[in-house]
């Protein structure tokens, strides 16, 4: 008998991708068919994403305003429409594995991507954006040219017509000095004093930190070496989220068997890996063994994996706050966007949590979409929507009135600054924002 709901904890089945039938359009529809059905009759995510009100759409405006009479070819534009955050299924369905409905919409959706990815669907663009390690080598390489090229107009009218990259999108930087070279110059060795000394992990940057955010990366090492933990950082590529996002699936197998692969050879597998940014720590921890679900050096892998924050709350909990922390004079008042990749690993509002440890710190928190979601924010066709669907956020931080907002994800936090300015009329009476990372937060708590 169906049960309506579950309450047993959410399972996820491994990503059977190299099945010869995963990638079938046939079977493929009829899978969409089965689960879009159940979605019909639920709606309860018709707010999280736009797939979900494109899905409605189709079938209330069809003959028999049943999904019987969608032409199944439109359900790719409900594909168009989802950024793999896992909301819907981390957050709203209830009929997600046990469940005998056995709905997983955004391995649907991957499935759909995949089946894209190997008949030639995806932009040469979106492919090129995607190998983030390619374009972070070229870019850091060249970052003087390349940085002018993005901050001016007929460059970006350039980069809209080529790459099909919103001209009004803001792109992060890059840096001439890669964190890892940064690093080997300017090593920092363990506070002897740290309340955690004696701990020992690998930190793992990401793309974003080596090529991009140099800064924010070296702030976690510093914030970690404070704390008396030994750092070894290593990076040996990029996570595969952008591959994901394409549904290039075989490329995220490579990585994760690379990296892997690499990192375990140096016989630190048996300390914590940490990573800096959240959607490198969802991949690693969720994605990864899924996709290489018969590799056991990515299963051991995965399970060291954990988020910074995640991390730090756990050494507080442990060996308790360090001093300059604990006696904190300065009121701050922060209004912190949990991230949809932060949310997705199941692990709670880590940043929230740890800063709440903290005296005179208040920190509120927002649980929506910013409409970024990875390269799918930054392009022409999604950037205005990416924008207005930001306004419930930027709602909200104008009714809490603080001055600083952060986000654990950074390219989020930025989407988030823009349309804040985008949406602000000239007639609001708010005051300009500070947009900060939890990172950059503490690193200026602890005089970083």
């Amino acid at each position: 008998m169906a049960k309506e709901g579950s309450l047993d904890a959410p399972t996820r089945h491994p990503i059977l991708w190299q099945d010869e039938n995963y990638s079938d359009l046939e079977q493929l529809q009829t899978e969409a068919e089965r689960q879009f059905d159940v979605c019909h009759g639920c709606r309860r995510c018709f707010n999280l994403c736009g797939s979900f009100p494109k899905l409605f759409d189709l079938i209330d405006d069809s003959a028999t305003g049943e999904l019987d009479s969608v032409d199944k070819n439109s359900y790719e534009d409900v594909v168009d429409e989802c950024t793999l955050c896992d909301m819907c299924y981390m957050t709203k369905c209830p009929y997600v594995p046990p469940h005998e409905f056995n709905i997983d919409f955004p391995h649907l959706m991957l499935r759909y991507k995949a089946y894209q990815f190997k008949n030639n669907k995806v932009d040469l663009s979106k492919k090129i954006l995607a190998d983030s390690d390619t374009v972070g080598k070229i870019s850091s390489t060249f970052s003087p040219v390349v940085n002018r090229l993005n901050a001016s107009q007929i460059g970006r009218k350039v980069i809209e017509k080529v790459m099909k990259v919103d001209q009004s999108a803001d792109l992060p930087k890059y840096s001439h000095k890669t964190l890892i070279k940064l690093i080997k110059e300017q090593p920092i060795q363990p506070n002897s004093d740290g309340v955690a000394f004696g701990e020992s992990i690998l930190l793992y940057p990401g793309c974003f930190c080596n090529y991009n955010d140099v800064e924010m990366g070296y702030q976690a090492y510093q914030i970690l070496s404070f704390f008396g933990v030994k750092v070894n950082m290593r990076y040996e590529g990029c996570c595969g989220m952008p591959h994901l996002e394409n549904g290039n699936i075989e490329k995220v197998h490579q990585s994760s068997i690379a990296i892997s692969q690499k990192i375990n050879a140096q016989n630190i597998v048996s300390d914590k890996v940490v990573c800096v940014v959240p959607s490198c720590s969802l991949m690693m921890k969720k994605e990864w063994p899924l996709i290489a679900h018969d590799n056991q050096e990515v299963k051991l892998f995965s399970q060291n994996v954990e988020d910074f924050f995640e991390y730090l709350v756990m050494l507080v909990k442990k060996y308790g706050m360090p001093t300059i922390l604990s006696q904190n004079k300065e009121v701050q008042k922060i209004t912190l966007h949990l991230a949809c990749h932060s949310r997705a690993q199941n692990m709670g509002a880590k940043a929230a949590e740890f800063f709440r440890l903290i005296s005179n710190i208040q920190v509120s928190v927002i649980e929506r979409c910013s409409g970024h979601g990875g390269i799918w924010g930054f392009l022409k066709k999604n950037f205005n929507y990416a924008i207005k669907f930001a306004k419930p956020v930027v709602r909200q931080i104008k009714k809490e009135e603080q001055s600083i907002v952060s986000s654990e994800c950074p390219l989020a936090l930025s989407h988030i600054h823009q349309a804040f300015e985008k949406l602000s009329e000239p007639q609001d009476e708010v005051k300009n924002i500070i947009s900060k990372t939890p990172i950059k937060i503490l690193a200026d708590l602890l005089g970083l």
